[in-house]
């Protein structure tokens, strides 16, 4: 029975020490950003600078790091590949928004982690300041926009609200604020002011609109205008005709050709 007991007792133990050893035995090397283990975003602005430091924790011999930005793999020097691996992101722009770093395991790349940029700024916008249509026409006034945060985007005309009448007609993407005016009228001249309001600031940039009226009788008719050019054609070929003969008949009929009525 005592040794029954005491085989019971070993087994165990045995148990016990394989229970405790084993998470050790199968643990993985795990990647870091920053001290950070898991995916993370990262909040900056224009022009600052940004360093990444990926390092390889748990590990049990030397790993080289790969670093990718994007799809595109960064070069990294020589002395910065092994256990710890560093990358500096300078001149950070508004276009760099949403870009990722990611620092993955040379011999096992699904170990990685990721770095999402989140560059924040205030609106930028642009679009065409001046624009002359005819009354009658069809007119757009397009307000392109980039922001991060997205910014609330409106419309006013000569410093209030713009009221929608039955020909605007407005559109709205996260690039852009469009207004279009089908059958311009002589009443919708004026300064049309694009309002973007973010978190950060708000920016305000103005459209100009002339219509121009039309004036009766003002259209030259195209009929007309080549009846003109044609009479035209035909008085210069008959002038050239004229003078070709008073060279070429001979001299005693020069002053008969002279009399002959135009």
């Amino acid at each position: 029975m005592a040794q029954k007991t005491s085989g019971l007792i070993q087994r165990c133990r045995f148990l016990l020490l394989m229970i405790l050893f084993l998470p050790h035995v199968m643990t993985s090397s795990v990647l870091s950003v920053n001290g950070k283990t898991e995916n993370y975003i990262l909040d900056t602005e224009p022009g600052l600078q940004e360093s990444l430091k990926c390092a390889v924790e748990n590990h049990t011999r030397d790993e080289e790091l790969l670093w990718y930005r994007e799809d595109g793999r960064v070069d990294l020097k020589s002395g910065n590949k092994i256990n710890s691996s560093s990358v500096c992101v300078s001149g950070i722009r508004e276009d760099d928004n949403g870009i990722t770093f990611t620092c993955k395991l040379q011999r096992n790349q699904s170990v990685s982690i990721s770095v999402v940029l989140n560059v924040t700024f205030p609106p930028l916008l642009s679009g065409n300041d001046f624009q002359t249509a005819k009354e009658g026409s069809d007119v757009k006034l397009v307000c392109n926009v980039k922001s991060n945060p997205q910014a609330q985007m409106m419309w006013y005309r000569n410093g209030g609200i713009l009221n929608l009448e039955n020909h605007h007609r407005i559109q709205q993407t996260s690039e852009y604020l469009q207004l279009s005016i089908t059958k311009v009228k002589k009443s919708d001249n004026g300064t049309y002011s694009c309002i973007a309001n973010s978190l950060i600031e708000t920016k305000t940039k103005d459209f100009h609109l002339i219509v121009k009226a039309l004036q009766k009788g003002s259209r030259p008719s195209v009929q007309n205008s080549s009846m003109r050019k044609l009479r035209c054609h035909l008085l210069q070929q008959e002038f050239c005709i004229r003078t070709s003969l008073i060279y070429v008949v001979p001299s005693v009929f020069i002053a008969i050709i002279k009399f002959i009525p135009v």
